[in-house]
């Protein structure tokens, strides 16, 4: 899952980046409200959820709220601000906002409203997934193949799961990096190809299976 965090303190934005990477979520930053709608505007199919404070530079939040929604760009937004009015929060969720928590806020409860609002997408998403005989549950964060788990890192998980929900289907280097990794990331670092090859070792049973299959100078496809 990949997160706009639009937020003008700096320091507050790293911590949130840095704390939601550490929970498998890719996250870039933006400190201005302009560069928060342009970049919602240009890329919202690249994110599943947007952080939005109210109070920032050139546009503020509630301004942010309304433009993109007049868009009809539908990304699920959450505030996070300063402003605990009762006449704010109403505001913000009258011009879209899906969410509203207040600062001084709890990173747990950040998470947990995260999580509420990604259990409500766009079209109806299987509570589990399955590719022949491993089942991946984004609940639990839970692998299974032939009923026995298998451990992977948080970036191998969100590797597997992008492609469990895209079988059979060649993709490309910039679609796993665009849904995986933060936008400054180097597209000509080799990790892709670190993390497909730990996998294919994780869950192939032997080197003739061709589960987990490498197009050369494409991309890569899970066969179901």
């Amino acid at each position: 899952m990949k997160i706009l965090i639009a937020e003008d303190n700096e320091k507050l934005a790293a911590l949130l980046k840095k704390g939601l990477e550490s929970k498998g979520y890719a996250a870039d930053c933006v400190i201005d409200g302009e560069e928060a709608q342009t970049r919602i505007e240009l890329g919202h199919e690249d994110y599943d959820l947007v952080i939005l404070d109210l109070m920032m530079p050139k546009k503020s939040g509630f301004e942010v709220c309304q433009n993109v929604r007049n868009s009809k760009i539908f990304i699920p937004i959450l505030i996070l601000t300063a402003r605990d009015s009762t006449n704010d929060k109403i505001s913000a969720l009258d011009m879209g906002a899906d969410d509203y928590l207040v600062k001084p806020f709890s990173f747990k409860e950040l998470l947990a409203r995260i999580r509420a609002l990604m259990r409500r997408p766009k079209k109806s998403l299987p509570a589990e997934l399955k590719t022949r005989d491993i089942v991946l549950n984004p609940a639990t964060r839970k692998v299974l193949r032939k009923g026995q788990e298998i451990k992977l890192t948080l970036k191998e998980f969100s590797l597997l799961e992008y492609l469990m929900r895209h079988p059979n289907q060649v993709i490309n280097r910039e679609q796993i990096l665009d849904n995986m990794w933060d936008f400054g990331f180097d597209s000509f670092s080799n990790i892709i190809d670190v993390h497909i090859k730990n996998l294919r070792k994780k869950l192939e049973d032997s080197k003739k299976e061709n589960l987990l299959e490498t197009i050369r100078g494409v991309g890569y496809k899970l066969n179901s």
